[in-house]
């Protein structure tokens, strides 16, 4: 398992991953499957749009089927059916979104189900052994992600319990010996200094690759950018870097001139069960009226069954009665087009030419400007 950089232009990196289930080409978008599913949509279709890997949560499938029956299954890629890359993200985020009730100490976080309203208790050390039986190839150490805007005592708090549960994470999944791969996540909010200190500390401890957490939480598009900025410094340029829940097309190209290698967002299938569709031309809503009689394909410029053989028109008639094969073509059309956005990114960057691929695609979508 390692990672290799094989090309670099200005900012922007190609690389590639390799885990114990296959080599993960990057920069590259993780569709989200937090329930041992993307929403809507069969692997095989995932599959076919070219996506590496996909994302599960540890919170989720904690609480529902339960960790144990996963692994009674023969793990998480059996039970979604999905031979492919599997990252799990360590619950951290969910439980500081979705908990009615949260009480966080020193040795980790007691929590209530959103669920049922259960009493359930996460620590650095379980959630590790939560996605170790899970069977995730990339895992992410459990960390303390506030809310924004908070104050700087809040902000520094996580960091330094952040910083500890690392620690204790990464030597239980070194205890382990499982031959997998295990990234910190590097949090600070908006805080040039705390963002510096929690990626030098987690890098002294030594993760196989580092995510950046804690944004697409509402800040603007020039905050996340200038956090990134601020933070890739201190990340080692041989390990994956990994920029959680981003985003918009335009976050993805900015993130990405500013040297991240991974994403994950819910956005190309959440939009799309809204009947919003990412493609070629930017964002379009197949609700309006101007679609009814729309007789071109959704995007044929996207190597994707569900963009080439199906009519604009006919997709707003399944948008407006409500059938949910909408929500399945239109989820398969965006993650085909993510996919695809990916693939020219990794071309152009071994090609020496992001710069001018970054301008053609600002131009659709923004995230082209420096700040």
């Amino acid at each position: 398992m390692s990672f290799q950089l094989l090309h670099v232009d200005g900012g922007a990196r190609r690389g590639r991953l390799v885990t114990p289930h296959g080599t993960v080409e990057t920069p590259t978008f993780m569709p989200v499957g937090t329930q041992a599913t993307v929403k809507t949509m069969l692997m095989r279709d995932v599959e076919s749009t070219g996506a590496q890997v996909v994302l599960g949560n540890t919170y989720h499938l904690m609480l529902r089927p339960g960790a144990d029956r996963v692994a009674a299954f023969g793990g998480l890629h059996r039970f979604m059916n999905w031979p492919h890359t599997i990252l799990t993200d360590s619950g951290g985020f969910q439980v500081m979104s979705l908990s009615a009730l949260r009480k966080i100490d020193a040795d980790g976080v007691t929590f209530k189900s959103h669920v049922d309203g259960s009493m359930h208790r996460l620590t650095p050390e379980s959630a590790v052994d939560i996605q170790l039986k899970l069977g995730a190839d990339i895992q992410m150490q459990l960390d303390e992600c506030v809310r924004l805007p908070a104050d700087a005592e809040a902000i520094a708090r996580s960091v330094t319990i952040s910083l500890d549960w690392g620690a204790r994470a990464r030597r239980t999944f070194l205890e382990a010996g499982t031959g997998r791969l295990q990234f910190g996540i590097v949090q600070g909010g908006t805080d040039p200094s705390e963002r510096a200190r929690s990626a030098e500390g987690l890098v002294a401890i030594g993760f196989d690759g580092y995510a950046i957490g804690g944004l697409a939480v509402g800040e603007p598009q020039a905050d996340m950018f200038a956090t990134i900025d601020v933070t890739e410094p201190s990340l080692p340029a041989t390990s994956a870097r990994y920029l959680m829940g981003v985003g918009t097309p335009g976050d993805l190209i900015g993130a990405v001139a500013r040297g991240i290698d991974m994403f994950d967002c819910v956005m190309p299938t959440r939009e799309g069960r809204h009947g919003m569709a990412y493609t070629s031309e930017g964002k379009i809503n197949l609700k309006n009226a101007r679609f009814a009689t729309d007789d071109t394909p959704l995007d044929p410029a996207i190597d994707c069954h569900a963009s080439r053989e199906y009519s604009r028109g006919y997709l707003h008639h399944l948008v407006k009665v409500g059938e949910p094969l909408a929500a399945t073509l239109i989820s398969w059309h965006n993650i085909a087009y993510y996919q695809r956005l990916m693939a020219d990114l990794r071309d152009a960057i071994a090609a020496g030419r992001f710069a001018e691929e970054r301008a053609r695609l600002a131009a659709i979508w923004g995230g082209g400007e420096d700040t």
